[in-house]
């Protein structure tokens, strides 16, 4: 079974009950995947949280597998920002620390922002907002 890491705007469209996410998120955990995210998510959902969504937030984020970044998926992440900078791409450094993540951990990043990871061996699930 395959196992996901979450982008920072699937955790918000969950959140924010946009999208279908609930329900494409349901039918990725009745397959046997198991959904994760990065600390980076973590900052970014708490950056854009407003105080009353708070409890639901940490119940939601608590649910998740959190994978820790650490000095491996550091250096990859800094690899990848460095090798698509000299192709003329620039990646954020919030994203090529998810994508570091998922490449590190065998996970399948599901976002709807593609573009944002158009980085080699990354397997990602794209879905329509």
């Amino acid at each position: 079974m395959p196992d996901y890491l979450l982008d920072t705007t699937v955790i918000i469209d969950y959140l924010r009950d946009k999208s279908s996410v609930p329900e494409l998120l349901e039918k990725l955990c009745s397959e046997g995947g198991l959904l994760g995210c990065s600390p980076v998510n973590i900052v970014e959902t708490y950056t854009g949280m407003k105080d009353k969504e708070k409890g639901e937030t940490d119940e939601f984020l608590n649910s998740l597998e959190c994978y820790e970044t650490d000095r491996e998926i550091a250096n990859l992440a800094g690899d990848l920002k460095r090798k698509y900078s000299r192709k003329g791409i620039t990646l954020s450094t919030p994203d090529v620390l998810i994508a570091a993540t998922a490449i590190k951990k065998h996970l399948i990043l599901v976002t709807n922002n593609p573009k944002h990871f158009p980085i080699e061996g990354l397997m990602v699930f794209n879905y329509e907002r």
